[in-house]
């Protein structure tokens, strides 16, 4: 991530709400400037975090594969835990279960005719 420094020239000033006297425009740059500084600060204690939870990972012999495996395995499971998930697997198996009857009905009357043919 890049930071995006603030144009503090004549344009910005222009584009300045009207209603703000000199002196509040001037502490409202102020803030800005700090709140940009504790940004950036934070973007780069971010990534030292970052790079020593790395290595502490790296040391413990997880690797990236092994986070989407849990990951994977986490989701999967919510997904079966889920109500969605249970109605439909109890629907798909009435379903396959009438199917299953029905192509059974078809077998028999299919046999059935073709006895009467003979």
């Amino acid at each position: 991530m890049t930071d995006v420094p603030v144009d503090s020239g004549a344009s910005a000033r222009a584009a300045a709400p009207e209603g703000l006297s000199l002196a509040e425009e001037e502490e409202l740059r102020s803030e800005l400037a700090k709140v940009e500084e504790e940004i950036g600060t934070l973007r780069q204690v971010l990534a030292a975090k970052e790079r020593h939870c790395g290595e502490l990972k790296r040391k413990l012999g997880l690797t990236p594969l092994d986070g989407l495996k849990q990951n994977l395995s986490k989701s999967w499971h919510d997904v079966q835990v889920s109500n969605a998930y249970k109605k439909t697997q109890e629907t798909l198996s009435q379903a396959g279960q009438k199917t299953s009857a029905a192509l059974s009905n078809v077998g028999s009357v299919i046999s059935r005719k073709l006895g009467d043919m003979r």
